[in-house]
């Protein structure tokens, strides 16, 4: 990619505790910090809604938290399709990881989907791009673009059995659809708005680069459903990463759909095709020639680039070539066509019928992030390009990608947090008492250079201030003193209590 990306990937939680899964998902995320474990608890509230102690920042660039309830994980900010992959895929092993060390694996499951199918309730996947702010959003290409993420679901939906609960709205007039392509469409209510927990819209208009705002703008999406599959991943996000450089070199296909919201909409309720969409025009097109607008112009300006990029643009072509002449040859590919093949084959096997609870039982467990359980990623195609080595998923777990400014951010969290210095983190910036706060505003920027001169000083300053402290501080792989100690066996004597959180951000 030409561009950074990173997933927020928000977990459900099924637990069997009356009292719900809150207490399930702090000891999930205490135990990923305890004593340095992954990372670093927040020292300072970083928000009305994220007191200290919410959450942190891991070694690996990434990020975990809880938000409203949910266990939430992001990644680093990768520039290449293939650590992003990794990355990801680390999410869940490192979840699953805490869930077996806390002895929960029998009463808890973490499901990487977007619905609860029993209240209603909808819960995300956000993807996240850096774009240039050069980049020229006139009303033309801001339609394209829009268009462009609105049929990507084609190749991106994760499939859902049925719609809304009784009683909300549903996606199509009061009829609700037995099986859908996307997870979060029936949620989706606007083309563009800034909100996140409600009026959600295809493109969320938030702009919070969290770099350099001069240079950099973020585009923030909410409206994807959690991939499952590696080879669905590297296609919604490398495709939405190639539609960006043809939107900051201002070659997008002039294409614009009469009712995105209710083509979003209608394309999820019918994962039979074929898919006819309305222009804004006032012509009617076939959703898989209009993408297919977008990949031959992506092919003509980026193929040959690199490797990766070629490969994405022989997955997009396959992918949009399967859907149609026989989507079947998608199955272990893209989510949907996988969820519903294997439900097809369950329902003549079972004699049930898509209302079946049954169904939705499955539907939770194609999502399962335990290994032993979940359905969707045992289902991948073997040989898939996009196919994370086992090896570089487990070095993801405590290493970010060395290209981006995740390594800089990782290397100070190790030194400072090794001198006993406190460590205040965010994605653009980190600061110990007594300095000004080393920023990273440049994304791409991953050299060492300017973060060695910054620790220096920051020792320096220490010295000065207390001389008989260098050296004395606690290694990376020792609890900070404020935290419980881990047991020998990696668990916590009581990981049932809340990290502490202390102090503010000090500049």
């Amino acid at each position: 990619m030409t561009r950074l990306a990173g997933l927020e990937t928000e977990y459900g939680c099924l637990v069997e505790e009356a009292t719900g899964s809150h207490d399930t998902v702090r000891r999930i995320r205490d135990w990923l910090f305890l004593g340095g474990r992954y990372g670093l608890i927040d020292r300072q509230q970083r928000d009305w809604d994220e007191p200290a102690g919410n959450g942190g920042f891991l070694f690996n660039g990434g990020r975990a938290y809880m938000d409203m309830g949910h266990l939430e994980l992001c990644t680093a900010e990768c520039l290449g399709l293939d650590d992003l992959v990794a990355h990801d895929a680390a999410a869940d092993a490192l979840v699953w990881e805490a869930v077996r060390a806390l002895h929960l694996g029998d009463r808890v499951g973490f499901i990487r989907n977007n619905v609860d199918h029993y209240s209603g309730a909808t819960f995300g996947c956000h993807e996240n791009y850096l774009v240039r702010r050069t980049a020229p959003l006139t009303e033309q290409n801001v339609l394209s673009l829009l268009a462009f993420l609105t049929l990507r679901v084609l190749y991106s939906g994760a499939g859902k059995v049925g719609g809304l609960a009784a009683g909300e709205l549903s996606a199509s007039a009061g009829v609700v659809a037995p099986f859908q392509i996307s997870q979060r469409a029936d949620f989706i209510q606007n083309d563009l708005f800034e909100w996140v927990q409600f009026n959600r819209a295809i493109i969320n208009t938030r702009d919070e680069p969290l770099a350099d705002a001069r240079r950099f703008r973020r585009l923030h999406l909410l409206h994807g459903d959690t991939s499952v599959l590696p080879a669905t991943l590297a296609l919604k996000v490398g495709t939405t990463s190639l539609v960006l450089d043809l939107l900051e070199i201002n070659h997008l296909p002039p294409v614009a759909l009469l009712d995105a919201v209710g083509t979003f909409r209608g394309i999820s309720a019918n994962p039979g095709g074929p898919w006819p969409v309305d222009l804004a025009s006032g012509e009617a097109a076939d959703a898989l020639e209009v993408l297919d607008r977008y990949r031959s112009a992506a092919a003509a300006e980026f193929g040959g680039r690199d490797a990766e990029t070629d490969r994405l643009l022989a997955s997009w072509k396959e992918a949009l070539d399967g859907l149609g002449a026989a989507p079947d040859t998608l199955v272990g590919t893209v989510d949907w066509i996988t969820k519903r093949w294997l439900f097809l084959q369950f329902m003549a096997a079972e004699g049930v019928d898509w209302d079946s609870p049954w169904l939705r039982s499955q539907d939770l467990e194609f999502h399962h992030t335990d290994p032993a359980r979940g359905l969707g990623r045992s289902l991948a195609a073997p040989g898939c390009r996009w196919a994370p080595a086992a090896e570089r998923v487990q070095q993801a777990r405590r290493e970010p990608p060395a290209d981006t400014r995740a390594a800089v951010r990782s290397y100070l969290m190790r030194r400072l947090s090794a001198e006993g210095l406190p460590v205040f983190v965010d994605w653009e910036m980190v600061d110990t008492e007594a300095m000004n706060p080393l920023l990273l505003l440049d994304p791409f920027e991953s050299g060492f250079a300017e973060a060695d001169r910054w620790l220096a000083e920051a020792l320096e300053t220490r010295a000065r201030r207390s001389p008989r402290a260098i050296g004395t501080g606690p290694t990376s792989s020792d609890p900070p003193s404020s935290l419980p100690t881990v047991a020998d066996d990696g668990s916590a004597p009581d990981d049932c209590q809340r990290l502490p959180g202390s102090g503010r951000m000090s500049s």
